[in-house]
């Protein structure tokens, strides 16, 4: 993973990888467009498990981050084979209801970044569906991850 450390947008990415399957091709022979949608998704769950942050939580604190807005670019295509690196960033957060992502998706074989996208969050209440304040829980597990605000507690 070293040699990609220099193509991501920003440092230390919370990374998946993957490869592209023949399930992930459609009718012109590359990556259907909502596997790159996919590949989002489980790396920003990827990463909030890795916070702490799992279903479970959320459903004992009766709250959730949920996407409200989405943008993808698509730069490249991707075929069958390809080995492919997704690698997200929390890259803002006001510390009360929102939070936006950055993704990256990388091949490998080539360096090439195939997609660049984002995801804006808002913390709402499962059981009504409405917006409501991070928890405690949601500040301390996503709070520190946030891009410059974990480099600056670390001293890098």
């Amino acid at each position: 993973m070293s040699a990609l450390q220099d193509l991501w947008d920003h440092p230390s990415p919370h990374v998946l990888r993957t490869r592209v399957a023949a399930a992930d091709i459609d009718g012109l022979q590359h990556t259907n467009n909502t596997v790159y949608v996919k590949w989002c998704e489980q790396v920003a769950w990827a990463h909030s498990v890795s916070l702490g942050l799992d279903l479970e939580v959320y459903r004992r604190l009766d709250r959730a981050m949920v996407i409200t807005r989405s943008e993808f670019d698509y730069l490249q295509a991707s075929r069958e084979g390809d080995e492919i690196v997704a690698g997200t960033w929390i890259v803002d957060w006001d510390g009360r209801v929102t939070m936006q992502r950055r993704f990256q998706v990388i091949r490998v074989g080539d360096g090439a970044t195939l997609l660049r996208a984002a995801m804006r969050f808002a913390c709402v209440e499962l059981s009504s569906g409405r917006p409501r304040r991070l928890p405690a829980e949601f500040v301390d597990g996503y709070g520190p991850a946030v891009l410059g605000q974990a480099r600056s507690k670390t001293g890098a």
